[in-house]
């Protein structure tokens, strides 16, 4: 059914009505000799049946359901008459759908938020205290407001050391956007200093930007030996500088791991719950799904939604959440399983510790026992990173 033949089918009403009697056929090959209305139309068995019908063609069933002996029963009421009898009946209910649109009307002719972005050495709270002098701070009225171009050029002549400031409002929310004025950073005097040996290494490479390189590649050198020295010439002529540039060398590691032979990882099962939310403001108030999912464990999965006309973004909305079952498997690895595991574990936590410049060249497990549904290694890795560090020259 598409979607404007449903539109039109609740306009006019129908309802879903279940028939049972002995001649159900011949009822049906009435409806279609007089023209009536009805589709779904599900034949249970011999004497029982369900259908949908419009309102005036069920009025007309009277004269049928007497020649076949049929009766109907009515089990669901669907449309726009149904609705506006229930809202005669209910007329509190109406007049409260009349309060909701007109308290929705002024809630989004209100400022809800201000929020600020862009800024970085100016603070927050300076930017909202001239935008309050301007008129714009919350629960301030939209229509109070000048246009957005003037505001921004107010809130720049009060701001000091903004080159630029916006500000555009979205439905309720304005955002004030800032940018700075670029004052040029004066580099730090530095100290004349050397660079020096972090950790014992091998040195693998070494490149001098400023100072006298003091090692060479293949040379083992300590922690706290110097790498580039920061003073030049001789005893007679000398001079210190910043010493710069890049050192790296292979460092040995000798990391402990331990890896269970039995891995626990999550699987979804397939059953769900979903709940519902209206939201106002930063409130929500719950629709559906009530009550405890049932799960032993669970996952939820959140995805909100906001009203929106055209530009302006309404303080309300709607907030689903998905809450699925998980299971905790267990997977039983072999032994070489859990070594490789293991290596990647330990591999992957030096490099973090030396820097994403660091490379593993070579790697040995030197033991390895399996005790207590574990393995237990102690890897070689030989890494190849940065080994630089500075030391001031005290004159």
């Amino acid at each position: 059914m598409s979607l404007k033949s449903s539109f039109l089918l609740s306009l006019r009403g129908y309802v879903l009505v279940e028939v049972r009697g002995g001649r159900i056929e011949k009822l049906v090959n009435g409806l279609t000799d007089k023209r009536m209305t009805a589709w779904d139309i599900r034949i249970m068995d011999e004497s029982h049946a369900q259908m949908h019908i419009l309102i005036k063609d069920f009025f007309r069933l009277r004269p049928l359901l007497k020649e076949t002996g049929c009766r109907v029963h009515v089990k669901r009421r669907h449309g726009v008459p149904f609705l506006l009898d229930k809202l005669e009946k209910r007329k509190l209910f109406a007049v409260g759908i009349v309060g909701f649109i007109v308290g929705l009307y002024l809630l989004s002719s209100v400022v809800w938020q201000v929020r600020v972005e862009g800024n970085e050495t100016i603070s927050t709270q300076q930017i909202l205290q001239a935008a309050k002098g301007e008129g714009i701070y919350q629960w301030q009225w939209k229509n109070r407001l000048q246009d957005a171009d003037v505001l921004s050029k107010l809130l720049q002549s009060k701001i000091p050391g903004t080159a630029w400031v916006g500000v555009e409002v979205h439905g309720t929310h304005i955002v004030i956007k800032v940018v700075e004025a670029t004052i040029p950073n004066k580099p730090p005097l530095l100290s004349p200093r050397h660079l020096v040996a972090s950790k014992n290494a091998m040195v693998t490479y070494i490149l001098a930007e400023k100072g006298r390189p003091a090692v060479r590649p293949n040379t083992y050198v300590k922690k706290g030996d110097i790498l580039i020295s920061g003073i030049l010439g001789d005893e007679v002529n000398q001079q210190t500088v910043v010493a710069s540039g890049v050192v790296k060398g292979l460092v040995w590691y000798t990391p402990k791991v331990e890896v269970p032979l039995v891995q626990h990882y999550k699987v979804y099962t397939g059953e769900t719950k979903d709940r519902s939310y209206l939201v106002i403001g930063s409130r929500a108030l719950q629709l559906t799904g009530y009550g405890k999912p049932g799960f032993e464990q669970s996952e939820t999965i959140a995805d909100r939604k906001t009203l929106q006309w055209k530009n302006f973004v309404l303080p309300f909305g709607w907030l689903n959440e998905r809450v699925m079952e998980v299971n905790v498997r267990e997977k039983q690895i072999t032994p070489e399983e859990a070594r490789q595991l293991g290596v990647e574990h330990a591999k992957q936590a030096i490099i973090e510790a030396a820097g994403k410049d660091a490379k593993v060249v070579n790697e040995k497990i030197l033991h390895e026992k399996t005790e207590n549904g574990k393995v237990y290694m102690e890897v070689h890795l030989e890494v190849e990173e940065s080994i630089t560090e500075e030391q001031p020259i005290v004159s």
